[in-house]
């Protein structure tokens, strides 16, 4: 009789859950779980000092978390209650494995690459053709990315599925070196050979991840052939260099091992997150570095009265973006969810979010501000200088970012700025015409591919036989 009882009992139970929605808490909120960069959302608390004011007068600060604030907002616009709960990863293989082994989010932002992987892989679900729909007040991301950073993700394929229907742009930038310029020469820092300069013998750091080293060395096994004049010249020079850039065939992985374990003989370290530091304390006098930690480390540096400055290699560049992805696993368990990712990606992608983003973490949006001039006026207020009181005043133009393709971008898009940031902050976060032309985003590769690379780096890394036996 107990027994009856109690499965009547779990039954009703059942029920009640059902009517309140699966994956609702009693109180109807609904969780949605992010996964996101380390130290990669402004979390408010920002210093009465920090209010940025810009020509117009707007004032933004940041008192209170971007996930906070994003709750207040769904429910104030939408009469629902969310809680967004919130992790972390430190790297693309870190977030693969733990949604491999059964961690479950329902929004993610992993970059270019491994966005890639997840979509062959069928672990994501498409965005809504609503949220394309510019009509739709709330749609900030389509109002407002970037044209540029649109078309990149128009052109991504994977299986002939488009990388924009699935994806959206968080922050993106370039591969480049950090460098003191008291040391280093601008035009040795230039070329990616800065690596294996002897001149710096272990004054040099190099990034502890496969694809990062990968990408400068390739650079060098096919110099000849890219710097080449007649190569540079031709019309379908930024899709010869992505062939290039992206080999994986076995001589090409054979040549970039060997250029890897000379530059291991001659930096000073593999690093992953110490080169900012290095840099600043003056440890090592260049640092391979993703643009956005390039403006962190010359921040610092600035604050010590040490000038650093930043440079895209002229053999080539990798263009690297993080994307917001819905996992369909996740969303699976409570179709209301999708809405509510969707408006997470949308409430970050207004304007003042998107800047209070940027000055927070040091990288660059993937959002211009549409119609509205809220982006431009922000970069403004970092970097417009004033030819009046300073001297070495020149035009800078990141006309392609804000109006894409347009004529007249360049005229109505260009800022006075003083010439030390056409190699500095300003430069790394949004880098001119000619930088972006010679980037190149990362293809994923297959298994084979990547079973050939790992095997490499780990000869690199770990045991680098050949020069140990050749000495």
């Amino acid at each position: 009789m107990k027994k009856r009882n109690i499965v009547l009992l779990a039954g009703m139970l059942l029920t009640l859950g059902s009517l309140s929605g699966c994956g609702a808490s009693q109180d109807d909120t609904i969780v949605l779980r992010v996964a996101n960069w380390e130290e990669y959302i402004d979390e408010g608390d920002w210093g009465e000092d920090e209010v940025i004011e810009l020509e117009d007068g707007t004032q933004i600060f940041g008192e209170n978390s971007l996930v906070d604030d994003f709750e207040t907002w769904y429910y104030e616009t939408y009469g629902q209650k969310v809680k967004v709960e919130y992790s972390t990863f430190g790297t693309n293989e870190e977030l693969y494995n733990q949604i491999t082994i059964g961690d479950v989010y329902d929004l993610a932002c992993p970059s270019e690459y491994m966005i890639m992987k997840m979509l062959r892989e069928d672990k994501l679900r498409p965005y809504s053709e609503s949220f394309f729909d510019p009509e739709i007040e709330e749609n900030y991301y389509v109002i407002n990315v970037s044209p540029y950073i649109r078309s990149v993700f128009e052109e991504l394929t994977i299986e002939d599925q488009k990388l924009s229907d699935y994806a959206v742009g968080y922050m993106w930038g370039t591969l480049g070196i950090v460098y003191n310029p008291e040391v280093v020469s601008p035009e040795d820092a230039s070329q990616w050979s800065l690596l294996l300069n002897e001149d710096y013998y272990k004054q040099i750091t190099i990034k502890d991840s496969v694809r990062d080293a990968y990408f400068a060395a390739i650079t060098l096994s096919y110099y000849d052939i890219i710097m080449d004049p007649a190569f540079l010249a031709d019309p379908d020079y930024h899709e010869k260099l992505s062939k290039i850039l992206n080999r994986t065939d076995e001589e090409t992985v054979a040549r970039v091992e060997e250029i890897l374990s000379k530059a291991k003989r001659n930096v000073y370290s593999f690093e992953t997150d110490a080169g900012k530091a290095d840099m600043v304390t003056g440890k090592v006098v260049a640092n391979e570095q993703w643009s956005g930690d390039a403006v962190y480390t010359m921040d610092q540096a600035d604050e010590d009265g040490l000038e650093l400055c930043y440079s895209a290699p002229k053999e080539g560049t990798n263009l690297w973006f993080d994307g917001w992805v819905m996992l369909e696993k996740g969303l699976s368990e409570d179709p209301r969810k999708q809405q509510v990712a969707e408006s997470f990606v949308n409430f970050l992608s207004m304007p003042e979010n998107a800047i209070r983003n940027m000055y927070y973490i040091g990288y660059t949006s993937s959002i211009s501000g549409g119609d509205d001039g809220m982006i431009f006026d922000y970069l403004k207020w970092n970097y417009e200088a004033d030819p009046e009181e300073e001297e070495d005043v020149v035009e800078y133009s990141v006309g392609y970012f804000f109006d894409y393709g347009k004529e007249d971008a360049d005229e109505r898009y260009t800022l006075l700025t003083s010439e030390d940031q056409t190699r500095r902050q300003l430069y790394a976060q949004y880098p001119t015409k000619d930088v972006v032309d010679r980037s190149v985003v990362m293809a994923c590769f297959d298994e084979e591919d990547n079973e050939r690379i790992n095997r490499m780096w780990t000869n690199v890394r770990c045991f680098d036989l050949k020069y140990f036996f050749s000495e």
